[in-house]
């Protein structure tokens, strides 16, 4: 059995590519424009979220390298 042409090919990947295109707009019309938009901000309200926010400085805080004051001078 020969081979499809490479036109033929090409005609078959534009079609499939349009198809895709379109599939994908639906569905990004019907959803939100971002899927962080469905979280963010959800937890500011919320009961402990500054002790989280504390707890987070204070964990990044550690992780920085300790400068020696007298190495400094």
């Amino acid at each position: 059995m020969p081979s499809p042409s490479v036109e033929a090919r090409l005609t078959a990947l534009e079609k499939e590519m349009m198809r895709i295109k379109k599939q994908m707009m639906s569905e990004k019309t019907q959803s939100s424009p971002h899927p962080w938009d469905k979280v963010f901000g959800s937890f500011a309200n919320s009961e402990g979220f500054e002790e989280a926010v504390q707890l987070g400085r204070e964990y990044r805080e550690m992780q920085r390298p300790k400068v020696n004051k007298d190495a400094a001078e």
